[in-house]
């Protein structure tokens, strides 16, 4: 059934149709621990779809919600018993001039299927992204657990209640395995959150948002096979593509959901486990007209509860794995029908994600909390003067998107540019010099960080265009301290080879300062993901209290497979200190000469 849309393209399925299914809980037996299996499984993404085979954390598309308690260690086996091959066809178009784009609509338009994707076997590890937890059970991506064998993560849950969620990992692959299915969440609870009656059970609701697209049969109907679809548009001197997004929304495996609310507030934690999309999400009336002030507010982000409400009345961003934790007043609303919509620059075709069918009776009298967290911590003074690294994206040449470790150094008497040599002039008007000491996954390490350490961390995006880089840190949480403008415009040459593949690159002159942006009520909480804009400087500030080596990485999974990811280490500095003697344990002022 076609319905028909005051949009340009009539949706294909039937908005609002479904109700919105919500994940079942599991929680720790006795002796702390949780079994959760991999399995293939057959389910309905839609009721107007054909069933969809998914591999799912428990045969389910979002796994089963894990709920856990601060402070208590837990214990997760998750046992692989997925069968056959990667159950979604891949394939990549040329790219056409089309409305909607090739990447924003359904069916193959023509593309052979990639095969060496659908031959796939099962081959995941399961990371806790968010989780503060050691090397062990970080999940580490290219420790796949084929099928028949069990991964074993034991999770010490010492951080603050939040919301987590658990997803693949395994590298090169884990953008086909997370839109498979295998994804999650993962909610610690603590003492300050219960005090603080907040909305529960049915009245808290999670929300898990993903974007997807299906293969076509031969009369042009949805079949509910997933199809990764990107685009080609260069295939010389090297072949490039665009990141797969995908034209329907599904809320907690449901496409265009929607969901009967009373008259109360609600508590809805928002997760988006998309490979890419950016949601930039508005609750509005369904005459479009935007809901009443105060109606929202937002109480938490990647790392917990916020110090007190903050109102949102205009548009909640959350970026590529981002989650935030939301407050809804829907009994100022009563009887009214409150859509969710993505206004992103470029939503796709159909930017509904659900609608909430609000009642006209009954309802509750609470009203929120005016402070969430009297604990709330801010990054230690220490931190303002912690060691800087920091991180950049090249404009994107003939290759592949790559991210840079770099490190400050004399400026070269040129002529520029020089490869791997990036002149920045900052905000104090001083011109530094940065060269490039790592590119590629399998480069050495260059972070080496001191358990219980604070640093400072910086990523410059030297593109000019493309949505935003979501960048992500293992094993820590941080805060946002600054988001600076620079103008990045004809400040960059390649170096090319022969064949002309850009082999690398640098500035001919200084990329400049213009000005500061906003820390947004997104980024003023605790954080593991933060976007980074074209033309922009983000700093965070972070503690690193779990050893052993870890990743930072671009959380659109394309980029992180195609190795926009590197490793850090995290040792105790007595034990660093060792490290960068070549082992030695005296200094080398005592005279030792080596063998």
């Amino acid at each position: 059934m076609t319905r028909v849309s005051h949009q340009a393209h009539p949706e294909p399925l039937e908005p609002f149709r479904d109700p919105l299914p919500i994940p079942r809980v599991l929680r720790p037996d006795r002796d702390g621990e949780v079994q959760v299996r991999l399995r293939t499984a057959r389910v309905r993404l839609h009721s107007q779809l054909p069933p969809t085979t998914i591999w799912g954390y428990e045969g389910t598309v979002p796994g089963p919600t894990i709920e856990v308690r601060s402070g208590r260690r837990t214990r997760v086996r998750w046992v692989n018993d997925l069968t056959g091959t990667m159950p979604l066809i891949a394939v990549a178009p040329p790219i056409a001039q089309a409305d909607p784009p090739l990447w924003d609509r359904p069916g193959r338009d023509g593309a052979p299927e990639l095969t060496d994707v659908s031959n796939l076997p099962a081959w995941t590890v399961t990371h806790l992204h968010g989780a503060e937890t050691g090397m062990d059970n970080d999940g580490w991506p290219e420790a796949g657990v084929p099928r028949g064998d069990t991964q074993v993560a034991e999770y010490g849950n010492d951080q603050r209640a939040t919301l987590l969620w658990y997803h693949d990992h395994a590298m090169p692959v884990s953008r086909w395995n997370t839109i498979a299915g295998l994804a999650g969440l993962y909610v610690v609870r603590d003492r300050t959150e219960d005090a603080l009656d907040l909305p529960s059970g049915r009245y808290e609701v999670p929300l898990v948002l993903c974007d997807r697209n299906f293969d076509l049969d031969g009369q042009g109907r949805l079949t509910g096979t997933q199809l990764y679809k990107t685009v080609l548009y260069a295939t010389e001197p090297e072949p490039q593509a665009t990141s797969f997004s995908g034209p329907f929304t599904t809320v907690n495996g449901v496409i265009w959901p929607h969901l009967a609310v009373e008259p109360r507030w609600y508590r809805l934690r928002i997760a988006n486990v998309s490979n890419v999309r950016p949601y930039q999400l508005r609750f509005t009336v369904e005459d479009g007209s935007p809901v009443p002030a105060g109606v929202v507010a937002l109480i938490g982000t990647d790392g917990g509860l916020l110090p007190a409400p903050l109102p949102v009345d205009g548009v909640l961003p959350v970026a590529a794995a981002e989650r935030a934790d939301v407050l809804v007043d829907f009994g100022a609303v009563r009887g009214r029908r409150i859509r969710l919509t993505n206004v992103d620059y470029d939503p796709g075709p159909w930017p509904q994600v659900m609608e909430f069918r609000v009642g006209g009776r009954g309802g509750g009298a609470s009203t929120p909390p005016a402070t969430l967290d009297r604990t709330f911590r801010e990054p230690d003074p220490a931190a303002a003067d912690a060691p800087e690294r920091m991180i950049m994206f090249p404009p994107l040449g003939t290759g592949q998107i790559e991210q840079w470790e770099m490190t400050e150094v004399p400026a070269p008497s040129g002529p520029f540019p020089v490869d791997g040599i990036v002149q920045v002039r900052g905000q104090d008007g001083r011109v530094r010099t940065y060269q490039r000491v790592a590119r590629h996954f399998n480069d050495p390490v260059r972070f080496m960080t001191a358990t219980g350490s604070w640093e400072r961390w910086t990523w410059l995006n030297l593109d000019v265009a493309g949505w935003p880089h979501p960048q992500h840190v293992h094993a820590t949480h941080f805060r946002v301290t600054h988001r600076h403008h620079y103008d990045v415009e004809d400040k960059w040459e390649f170096v090319l080879d022969d064949a002309g593949r850009t082999v690398g690159g640098g500035t001919v002159a200084p990329v400049e300062f213009r000005s500061a942006g906003e820390i947004t009520p997104m980024e003023s909480g605790w954080k593991d993901v933060v976007q980074v804009n074209n033309g922009e400087a983000v700093t965070v500030a972070a503690k690193f209290d779990h050893s052993g080596r870890f990743l930072h990485h671009c959380h659109m999974r394309d980029h992180e497979d195609m190795g926009m990811m590197r490793p850090f280490v995290v040792m105790p500095a007595e034990v660093m200190k060792i490290e960068r003697q070549h082992g030695h344990p005296m200094p080398p002022a005592q005279g030792h000469t080596g063998h």
